[in-house]
């Protein structure tokens, strides 16, 4: 019978444990030593990126460059290229770019701790597993999904809010804190395509456009023209990330979370203001309108200090930037 030398690493056997060939596997308790973070960690990334709206509409670039909370990721953005005007014989004049840069701060992070029996025996149970998964990935969509809208919502060009929106002509009314749209059946259209015309006067591109608006707004869409699901764009279902279709060039999402409140307070991300005259925003954008960087940063199990088992836990990391102001536009609505 051979040995176990220490520091080794051998195939767990259906004991549970890491055995060199001939050994005898213990077939007892199975402990955390043979937890396997990566994969707790690949499912979980994999689930949270499914269901969270800003894995869908911002720009996710600079994904593969953090790693750690505190971190600085440097965003270059594309200079603007003088045009001058031609004839012949003349002098040519060059210029020589230079890109402004944006500085992205990984400097926020949330975490979840679960308390298992038995983490191998979790492991081997595939369902059991991806239900606590599956709930983590989404409470943490949520929680990050809430910090990044109430950061964002009104951080666009003020061209791009407000009683007279539109940077060329002024010409639309989005809606201000004081004196929100009330939106119905009838008008939630033509307030959707002054959203779209907003951003065109932004010269905004037409591709990656996205709406995020809450259910009162998807109930209004369904009993307006647009009430058959092949004028949307998109037959399916609802997905876990909201998504219903498309609109004047926008793919619209479906959320609780974008902010709210009632005149005068500070917006925030609950139903709890109280006031006469609440509101809620409607916000549409660009994909290169808000830089987002998230990572799973660790997965680990510990054991349990005060009780038999384990403990679970894992660390998201994450930061966001408004970097295109002119490609975010807002609506203030009213309740």
């Amino acid at each position: 019978m051979s040995t176990i030398t220490p520091g080794a690493v051998y195939p767990i056997n259906a004991g549970g444990f890491n055995t060199p060939a001939g050994q005898v596997a213990y077939s007892g308790t199975a402990y955390s030593g043979t937890f396997i973070p990566a994969l707790w960690s690949g499912k979980l990334a994999q689930k949270f990126y499914a269901a969270t709206v800003f894995g869908e509409i911002a720009n996710t670039d600079w994904q593969g460059d953090i790693s750690q909370m505190g971190d600085t990721v440097i965003i270059n953005t594309i200079p603007t290229i003088n045009i001058y005007q031609y004839s012949i014989g003349q002098s040519l004049n060059y210029d020589v770019p230079s890109p402004n840069t944006i500085t992205l701060q990984i400097n926020k992070g949330k975490y979840f701790g679960v308390n298992v029996n038995n983490v191998l025996e979790l492991q081997s149970k595939p369902k059991l597993m991806d239900m606590f998964t599956n709930d983590a990935a989404m409470q943490m969509k949520i929680a990050i999904d809430r910090d990044v809208l109430l950061g964002t919502f009104n951080q666009g060009s003020a061209s791009n809010m407000g009683a007279t929106a539109g940077a060329i002509s002024g010409a639309y009314n989005l809606g201000t804190d004081a004196a929100p749209v009330s939106l119905t059946a009838a008008n939630i259209l033509q307030n959707i395509t002054a959203l779209s015309s907003v951003l065109d006067e932004s010269n905004v591109p037409e591709t990656d456009r996205w709406l995020i608006i809450t259910p009162t707004e998807r109930q209004l869409l369904l009993q307006s023209n647009l009430a058959q699901a092949q004028f949307m764009g998109d037959g399916q279902s609802v997905l876990r990330n909201g998504r219903i279709g498309q609109i004047d060039r926008f793919t619209v999402y479906v959320s609780n979370l974008t902010p709210r409140g009632a005149a005068g307070q500070v917006w925030g991300a609950t139903t709890a203001e109280s006031g006469a005259l609440k509101r809620h925003a409607v916000i549409a954008g660009h994909k290169s309108g808000i830089s987002f960087a998230s990572q799973i940063a660790k997965v680990e199990s510990l054991q349990n200090p005060n009780d038999f088992g384990n403990l679970v836990r894992g660390l998201n990391i994450y930061g966001y930037q408004v970097t295109q102001p002119s490609a975010v536009a807002l609506l203030v609505a009213a309740n």
